[in-house]
């Protein structure tokens, strides 16, 4: 009941990811992310501390495909996980355990992968990974486009009332980190908080480095 995308920025190296659930707090649950290292997503009956696992495996040199190898062989209850990885080349891999109930899915394609689980069809990660690639603007736009494609092609069983974005550049905290919970409409809420937040997202890097260099409070 979950669908995602985990992707890397080609030309500025950043790495970012979105989401959508029937379950409340997705956010705070389904990704790890580093700068200059990739990132991992982990869904379906979720291991949340799989994802930090992941990334760990990327900083110590691991390609996605071995990340995602090593995560399962670690992890007795694997066959309840949904993963994914992408490493710091754009490599991705993914891994369906044999209790994710269907309609499952994943796509990849260049710097981009996409998983679901209890979908309205197994098309849904295709569409997101098609959307991502014929998009243009900044990573988290072509997310949440790709966000968007996922539900306009089925989405999940049920509705869909969290969504979450989040976005690492070259800092060791997140570019942005937005999160929409029990909404009516969370895909377009969260694509209409990171149009007020992306104004400002360069002055909070600022404000964080050289604040002298700020404007504002």
């Amino acid at each position: 009941m979950t669908f995602s995308l985990i992707a890397r920025c080609a030309t500025t190296g950043a790495f970012g990811y979105a989401a959508a659930t029937s379950n409340i707090g997705v956010g705070a649950r389904l990704c790890a992310l580093a700068a200059g290292v990739g990132g991992v997503l982990t869904q379906h009956r979720t291991d949340p501390r799989l994802a930090p696992r992941g990334v760990a495996l990327l900083q110590s040199g691991c390609d996605a495909r071995h990340t995602i190898a090593a995560l399962v062989a670690s992890t007795p209850d694997h066959g309840w996980r949904q993963l994914a990885a992408i490493d710091a080349q754009g490599g991705t891999a993914h891994f369906h355990g044999e209790r994710v109930k269907p309609a499952r899915g994943a796509a990849h394609g260049p710097d981009v992968v996409a998983i679901g689980n209890i979908l309205a069809n197994d098309q849904v990660p295709d569409a997101m990974v098609a959307a991502f690639q014929g998009a243009g603007g900044a990573l988290a736009d072509r997310l949440l486009v790709a966000l968007a494609a996922g539900e306009a092609a089925g989405g999940e069983h049920g509705p869909v009332v969290s969504a979450a974005l989040r976005i690492v550049t070259d800092q060791d905290f997140p570019y942005a980190d937005l999160r929409v919970d029990r909404a009516a409409d969370p895909i377009t809420t969260l694509a209409g908080l990171w149009a007020d937040y992306a104004p400002w997202a360069d002055e909070f890097v600022l404000r964080a480095l050289t604040p002298d260099a700020a404007r504002g409070g």
